[in-house]
């Protein structure tokens, strides 16, 4: 029996079948076989999510990273279509040499896009938004062998719905993306303890185009990064962090080799000092152990049903364990604090909320569902998991 396992290898699943995807048409085939049989289908990108998205044991598992590449962009229009499939990091160079870029993107760039789009993935600041709200359409094949598009135009309510779809609609094979034209940023960083940091966010947080800080409860070290454009000629070679300049795709991710689980939640931007005052507190006080650092970053606020920046300004701390912790304890305890501020889950990262919770947190849960269920009414593209947390 085949065996898929996580990023991080805390995520494991026993698939009936294992099935990597190479063409829209092979994509069709297997969810037509896999309805007809009564077997359900998750899709996997590139695996980096902490949440049991692709878990589907006795199911089928269809890896999507063959599908992959730039399909035609429009500078005019500021657009891209890209295979479903390609990892951020293929796709920024690809971009470039057409004179286009993403507006913003993560600290990390080995996702497969449609895994980005399917959990809100989002780099840092206060003016940019997620990548699901770079959705200007998709192609999904439906669990019947159908292909259908989805735009503002065409199929609207789908297009709405599915622009964060946890892979719960069908098997999505390309993607148009909004995209700019191409831009140079330069990157500086320096040291601060978290006081420090915090009292100055008021400057720093809106006369930057990024802003972050990690925060190391062991010594007190907040490691801020601020991020600009620039006209700058780009600077090569690049440092590995901290004072950089060159293309956009080239400055914004960073190398994280080091295997961990991970909590974030995104707080309204008001309360996004006091939150993180008291995950300060908590880890002092209760966690004295824990010397992973805090990510604290910002996001501008969008319409996407699902997005925990839904129609506010957004600040997403994150919080960070080993593989070899016993992370439960402290997670929860950081869940306790999040909700208190209310907070929102990260789609692709830990989380112990029910399907209540979640309901009660996310304005739009019940119409995604609708949506969702009239698409796929015979439920193959969900999977314990996700079926648990249903209205």
């Amino acid at each position: 029996m085949p065996r898929w396992r996580n990023w991080s290898g805390k995520l494991a699943s026993r698939p009936a079948s294992l099935h990597f995807l190479r063409s829209e048409a092979d994509a069709a085939a297997l969810a037509a076989s896999a309805a007809s049989a009564g077997s359900r289908i998750r899709v996997a990108g590139a695996t980096h999510s902490h949440a049991p998205l692709v878990i589907n044991d006795d199911g089928v598992i269809a890896d999507i990273g063959g599908l992959s590449g730039v399909i035609e962009t429009d500078v005019g229009l500021g657009r891209a279509v890209v295979w479903a499939g390609s990892r951020i990091y293929s796709l920024g160079n690809a971009l470039n040499q057409r004179g286009l870029a993403f507006a913003n993107q993560g600290d990390i760039d080995q996702q497969a896009i449609v895994g980005a789009t399917a959990t809100g993935t989002h780099g840092t600041g206060v003016t940019l938004r997620n990548f699901s709200a770079q959705v200007l359409g998709l192609r999904l094949v439906l669990a019947s062998g159908d292909v259908v598009d989805a735009s503002a135009e065409e199929n609207a309510e789908l297009w709405q719905a599915a622009r964060l779809h946890l892979g719960a609609f069908g098997i999505v094979t390309r993607l148009t993306l909004a995209v700019r034209s191409r831009y140079r940023l330069r990157e500086q960083s320096w040291d601060s303890t978290l006081d420090e940091v915090l009292a100055d966010c008021d400057k720093l947080v809106p006369d930057n185009r990024h802003f972050e800080f990690f925060w190391y409860p062991q010594d007190d070290r907040a490691v801020v990064k601020i991020i600009n454009e620039t006209e700058d000629e780009a600077e090569y070679p690049l440092a590995a962090e901290g004072s950089r300049c060159a293309w956009s795709h080239e400055v914004l991710p960073n190398h994280r080799p080091v295997a961990h689980t991970e909590m974030e939640y995104s707080v309204p931007a008001e309360r996004g000092i006091a939150c993180m005052r008291e995950i300060r507190d908590l880890l002092r006080n209760r966690f004295p152990d824990v010397a992973w650092p805090v990510e604290y970053r910002t996001l501008a606020a969008d319409d996407v049903w699902l997005s925990t920046a839904y129609e506010r300004d957004t600040v997403t701390i994150s919080v960070h364990l080993g593989m070899d912790e016993d992370d439960e304890p402290y997670f929860r305890a950081c869940e306790e604090i999040f909700l208190a501020h209310d907070g929102r889950p990260h789609w692709g990262k830990v989380h112990y909320l029910d399907g209540g919770t979640l309901a009660r947190i996310h304005p739009r849960w019940a119409e995604w569902w609708r949506v969702r269920d009239a698409w796929d009414p015979k439920d193959t593209f969900l999977n314990a998991y996700l079926t648990s947390l249903r209205p």
